[in-house]
């Protein structure tokens, strides 16, 4: 997938040619340093790390601001679901599920802004958090159960039916990273593929910014989506230590 550099990456390259060159390394014209969804990445990061240093410093029980509350009753559904889903001991996995969610719902949110695009809309990244995901539920499980209880927990009850079933749980833990990537990277591209193509119309602000709204919503969607599919690959990976 071609990609139409932002002013955002190509201010980031040149400044990363400009560097490269100062040290003896030059950079090919045309030859761009850091990839694009690379550098709006950092972006993401960059937004999470001054959101959180400004709440850290503005945290007030008596007067909570309305970013703080915000942020909160985020927090709180998030917990909600996972003690809903996960258990009583779901706060020990909190952080990476609201750390996962925190990222792809601003990523999603940075393609809405123009000169920037969504690194979730690049299929590199959400093939990396998926990953991040897939590893996480595995571990989480073999830490909980230890390895041959959770290798036994893939085969099922009935021995005869284990090898059928083992192979079977292998398919199917091996694509849910696939469906996971896949699902939101397709949605986010096809949100902004739509977005810039209104915004080529004739009459771009009447057209796109009602698409703009509801590309909002299913944006947050895809988020609480992926965090949702999270939480249930966990749920079922450390059940059996919890009963």
């Amino acid at each position: 997938m071609e990609e139409h550099a932002t002013w955002v990456s190509e201010a980031v390259n040149s400044l990363a040619a400009m560097v490269a060159g100062m040290l003896g390394y030059p950079i090919p014209a045309g030859h761009g340093i850091i990839p694009q969804p690379v550098v709006m990445a950092l972006v993401v990061m960059i937004i999470l790390l001054a959101l959180s240093l400004y709440l850290r410093r503005n945290l007030s029980v008596d007067q909570p601001g309305g970013l703080q509350q915000s942020i909160e009753l985020f927090f709180e559904i998030i917990q909600s679901l996972m003690r809903d889903m996960i258990g009583p001991h779901a706060e020990r996995y909190f952080p990476l599920i609201a750390g996962l969610g925190l990222f792809i719902l601003t990523s999603n949110w940075l393609g809405m802004v123009p000169g920037f695009v969504s690194p979730t809309a690049n299929l590199n990244c959400t093939v990396a958090l998926a990953v991040c995901s897939f590893f996480y539920y595995n571990y989480q499980g073999v830490r909980s159960q230890g390895v041959l209880p959770y290798l036994k927990h893939l085969c099922g009850p009935v021995i005869w039916l284990a090898p059928l079933l083992f192979a079977i749980e292998i398919v199917s833990h091996l694509a849910r990273p696939f469906s996971l990537s896949v699902r939101l990277f397709g949605n986010i591209y096809a949100e902004e593929m739509i977005v810039n193509t209104l915004n080529n119309s004739i009459f771009p602000f009447f057209t796109s910014l009602p698409v703009m709204f509801l590309a909002l919503l299913l944006s947050t969607i895809q988020a609480g989506i992926f965090m949702v599919l999270s939480m249930v690959y966990i749920g079922g990976a450390v059940e059996e230590s919890h009963h």
